[in-house]
């Protein structure tokens, strides 16, 4: 294996002047600074990360926690902030918690060991990182959340705007002419769900609307979930005309059911979900969604975790990402329209709700 000595005497320096070139500690003259990389490159040398962090108390590695990589949305996140990393020098340790803090706190502590320059967190259920934060601050490291914040969380965090984006897709939906409205909310431990929740309540106290509690329906961000408790709207009478699912796989299960009941979509029942998914272009039919850049979540977080470690004593930041409601083919004015006006009326408003 190469070592600095031998680029060293390739490049005709110091071993000090090597060091400087590859741990950046100081500068060098461009000249000499070409040398030693040209030997670096001859040699193939592959600087060992971790005995580099031993001195200087830091490696060149961000430690990433997602809650379950096979959700849809979080590889999009993970991918925004691979690439800022990467393009910043530095790499990417990825671990997944299963939504299960145990799991979380034992990648915390593991995680710790490589020295990373910044953490960055999508939080599992029931998270308190608080204390794990603490240490990792201690140590010099900068920490994100990202999505969904812990409680009492007080650090940098960068998220989507859940209430403003629920509340415009609320709208959407009362400005069609639907009055029988119901809601399947993620898990109301996280913030996210609790915002997108807020969002849909503000909507229709501000139409002058009163939703019955059995409208509400609390479910897991998966199609199961969704499947589930649409299953159990659709038994309820009056049987509601529009369902807002507070993410796209909730809203993907809520289809299911939706045809499981002999029903159809968005004749009989509008849907609209919540993260703007690639697949939602592929369903029968194509789902509304509010959108929201999971790339960039993901990229915002690791940049401000590296403006965080290069300047710990910056204010505190909390990053607010603008949603967008697109509109496709899963939302419809309610059928009362269809009876009033006609098939063929009822298609024209339809399609000018697509469009729109």
């Amino acid at each position: 294996m190469a070592n600095m000595k031998r680029i060293a005497e390739l490049a005709g320096v110091s071993l000090g002047t090597v060091s400087h070139v590859l741990n950046g500690t100081a500068r060098v003259r461009e000249p000499l600074r070409e040398r030693v990389l040209n030997a670096v490159h001859e040699t193939g040398y592959q600087p060992s990360q971790l005995a580099r962090g031993l001195r200087r108390d830091k490696t060149n590695i961000l430690a990433m926690i997602v809650p379950d990589i096979l959700n849809p949305f979080f590889p999009g996140v993970v991918r925004g902030a691979e690439d800022v990393a990467f393009a910043n020098g530095f790499r990417l340790v990825l671990c997944n918690t299963d939504n299960d803090h145990k799991k979380e706190l034992v990648h915390l502590n593991a995680l710790q060991t490589y020295l990373p320059s910044g953490l960055i967190v999508i939080p599992s259920d029931f998270s308190d990182l608080t204390a794990q934060a603490e240490s990792y601050r201690k140590s010099g490291a900068a920490v994100v959340c990202v999505d969904r914040l812990p409680r009492n969380w007080a650090g940098d965090s960068v998220t989507s705007d859940n209430a403003v984006g629920a509340f415009n897709a609320t709208s959407y939906l009362i400005d069609l002419g639907h009055r029988r409205l119901a809601v399947i909310t993620g898990p109301l431990h996280l913030t996210n769900s609790q915002d997108r929740l807020k969002g849909f309540k503000r909507a229709v106290r501000q139409a002058g609307l009163e939703i019955a509690p059995a409208y509400a329906q609390e479910a897991t961000f998966d199609r199961a979930g969704g499947y589930a408790k649409t299953k159990i709207l659709l038994r309820l009478l009056p049987r509601p005309t529009a369902i807002l699912a507070c993410n796209d796989m909730i809203a993907l299960g809520a289809l299911m059911a939706v045809r499981e009941e002999k029903l159809n979509c968005p004749d009989d029942i509008s849907i609209i979900g919540f993260d703007g998914l690639d697949v939602t272009e592929t369903t029968t039919p194509q789902l509304s969604s509010v959108y929201q850049s999971s790339y960039q979540l993901g990229a915002e977080a690791v940049q401000l975790a590296l403006d965080r470690f290069a300047d710990t004593s910056s204010p505190v930041r909390h990053i607010v990402l603008k949603t967008e409601l697109k509109i496709r083919e899963s939302v419809a004015p309610p059928p009362k329209l269809e009876s009033a006006n006609g098939t063929g009326s009822a298609k024209r408003l339809r399609l000018a709700a697509v469009r729109a």
